[in-house]
C-alpha cells in the first residue's frame, strides 16, 4: 500500500511539474508575440499605427501596446528597444538622431511608409479656378506661383492693416516659421504682405475653415498629410524647384520632400520576421492618408474607425502587404 501511495504522489508530482512546464512555455510565447509601437502625438501616425495593428493582432495573433510620448522620447524609446516599431519617422524632422541611429546599428529602416508629403503656401483651388457650385467666380486666374501674390495683395488683405495683404504662417514656435519669414524677404513679399503667426496650429486651421466654407480668399502655410486637405480642395503655390545650394541660401525653392520611413529597433528582425516581412511591403501616400483623417473629422471617428474603414475601402492595396491566409482572417474580423 505504501508503495503504492509512494507511486500516485510521484505520478501527481509529475503531472504538476509537467503543467506548470506547458504553462511556463505558453506565458513565454504570448511575451514573445508582443510587438510596441510608438505613439509620437500626431493623427496620422495614430492612424497608421492602428492599421499595423489590427493587421498584426488579428493576422499574425500578436498582442500589440503603444507607447506615447514626444518625438524625442519615443524615438528614445526605438532606439533603446522599449518600442519596436515606429510607423513614421520623419527623417528631415530629426536628420541628425536618425542618421546617428541608422549608423549605430540601432534601428534599421524596413519600408517608406509615403514620400509625398507637400508643405508651403496654399489657397483655396476657387480662389484660381472659382466654383460654380457655390457660384464663386475665379477671383485671382494668373495666380500660380508664390511670387504672384504681391499681385493680388489687395484680394488677402489683412483685417489689422488694410494697406497689406495677409499670408497666415504657423506659429512662431515652430521650425518652418523661420523659413517663411525669410521666403518672404526672398520673394520680395514684404512690401505689400504681412506675415501673420497664429497662437496655435488649431487657431492655423481655423483660420482656413472659416474662409473656405464662406468661399472668401485665404493664403497661408499648410501641409500634408492632414484632414484639411483630404476633405478641402486647395492649391499649393508654386515655387523653384527644390535645389539645395538655393535652399541653404535663402530657401529660395520649394519645401524639399521627405521620407517618412518605417524604422524598427535592431532586434526585432531576429524574433519577429515575419513582421519584417509584412513592414516591408506596407506602403500608402499622402493622398491616401488625407483621405483617413477627413473621414475621422467628417464622421468624429477615432483613429480605430478610421482604420476598420479605410481597410474596407482599400482590401486591394493592403492584402498585397500580407500573405493570402493572414488576409483572409483580418478580412473576417473586419466583417
Amino acid at each position: 500500500m505504501r508503495i503504492l501511495k509512494h507511486k500516485s504522489i510521484r505520478i501527481v508530482c509529475s503531472l504538476l511539474i509537467l503543467i506548470s512546464m506547458l504553462f511556463l512555455s505558453s506565458c513565454n510565447e504570448v511575451s514573445a508575440k508582443k510587438i510596441v509601437l510608438a505613439d509620437a502625438g500626431w493623427q496620422s501616425i495614430r492612424f497608421h499605427n492602428e492599421v499595423a495593428k489590427l493587421i498584426l493582432e488579428h493576422g499574425y495573433d500578436y498582442q500589440v501596446d503603444v507607447i506615447n510620448g514626444s518625438t524625442s522620447s519615443t524615438f528614445l524609446g526605438l532606439r533603446q528597444g522599449d518600442i519596436d516599431v515606429y510607423m513614421e519617422v520623419w527623417t528631415q524632422n530629426i536628420p541628425e538622431l536618425y542618421q546617428k541611429a541608422i549608423q549605430a546599428g540601432e534601428i534599421k529602416k524596413v519600408s517608406v511608409n509615403f514620400n509625398d508629403n507637400r508643405q508651403g503656401l496654399y489657397v483655396p483651388t476657387y480662389v484660381i479656378k472659382g466654383d460654380p457650385a457655390r457660384k464663386i467666380k475665379p477671383m485671382a486666374p494668373d495666380l500660380k506661383s508664390v511670387r504672384d501674390l504681391s499681385k493680388y495683395w489687395h484680394l488677402f488683405k489683412d483685417p489689422s492693416d488694410k494697406n497689406k495683404g495677409r499670408i497666415y504662417g504657423p506659429p512662431t514656435g515652430w521650425a518652418v516659421y523661420k523659413i517663411l519669414e525669410q521666403k518672404m524677404k526672398t520673394y520680395g513679399l514684404e512690401k505689400n504682405m504681412n506675415f501673420f503667426a497664429p497662437g496655435s496650429d488649431t487657431a492655423l486651421t481655423t483660420s482656413l475653415t472659416k474662409a473656405y466654407e464662406k468661399g472668401e480668399p485665404w493664403v497661408g502655410y499648410y501641409w500634408e498629410p492632414t484632414w484639411v486637405m483630404g476633405k478641402y480642395d486647395m492649391t499649393l503655390l508654386e515655387e523653384p524647384k527644390y535645389n539645395e545650394k538655393v535652399w541653404n541660401k535663402n530657401y529660395g525653392t520649394e519645401f524639399p520632400t521627405m521620407d517618412v520611413v518605417i524604422a524598427v529597433h535592431k532586434d526585432v528582425e531576429k524574433r519577429h520576421p515575419e513582421v519584417i516581412k509584412f513592414l516591408k511591403q506596407y506602403k500608402t501616400s499622402s493622398q491616401l492618408t488625407n483621405e483617413a483623417l477627413a473621414y475621422m473629422q467628417e464622421h468624429d471617428a477615432d483613429e480605430q474607425e478610421a482604420a476598420r474603414w479605410w481597410m474596407k475601402k482599400h482590401m486591394d492595396l493592403w492584402t498585397k502587404w500580407v500573405p493570402k491566409d493572414v488576409a483572409e482572417k483580418v478580412k473576417k474580423k473586419l466583417e
